[in-house]
């Protein structure tokens, strides 16, 4: 019953702290150290900042803010597709960064991070053609869709060592005196 009436109190509380403007609330001031006029920063720094840090999710929100401020562009757009591959959200990377290149089809982070979500996906042929692209859009100066696209190439090539071996047919043929030949079928 005691417990009863202390909850009772405690909303009768929060909700008087409510109508009379809020906990801690003042005379209408901003706290200190507050410039109540002073912009927030780019969601897409802040975010690219989180990323940096380690904070994929808060830099997805970030991401999201930054939609919501400069509109659904294609540096938006690879953005939250590059949180959401660091998230391991690989089918909606693909997703948004595929629209992303809808907007744009030469924005070079968009196509690197899509081939990335491509060989995640174990689709390094498909991964190629899109480093390739990224890497011609980007004149061979980044060293990562360089290295990228060595990886996708390595992976997407087929190896004369894939596939079953078969233990090579020899046969050795005698040709005249004290000459021998040996031949294989391959």
């Amino acid at each position: 019953m005691r417990l009863r009436i202390s909850g009772a109190c405690l909303a009768l509380a929060l909700l008087a702290a409510c109508q009379s403007g809020g906990l801690g609330a003042s005379d209408g001031r901003t706290p200190p150290g507050v410039d109540s006029r002073a912009e927030g920063e780019d969601g897409l720094i802040v975010g690219h900042r989180l990323m940096e840090a380690g904070e994929y999710e808060l830099a997805l929100k970030a991401y999201m803010r930054a939609a919501g401020e400069v509109g659904v562009n294609s540096d938006v757009l690879s953005a939250i597709g590059s949180a959401n591959l660091r998230l391991g959200r690989l089918g909606q990377a693909e997703q948004i960064l595929r629209q992303a290149l809808k907007e744009d089809p030469t924005f070079v982070p968009a196509l690197n991070n899509l081939g990335v979500v491509l060989m995640e996906q174990g689709k390094p042929a498909e991964a190629r053609v899109i480093f390739q692209q990224a890497y011609a859009l980007d004149s061979g100066q980044s060293d990562s869709i360089r290295e990228n696209l060595r990886l996708a190439i390595a992976q997407s090539a087929p190896s004369v060592y894939d596939g079953p071996q078969e233990e090579p047919n020899f046969s050795l043929v005698r040709r005249g005196q004290g000459q021998f030949v040996l031949l294989s079928q391959l």
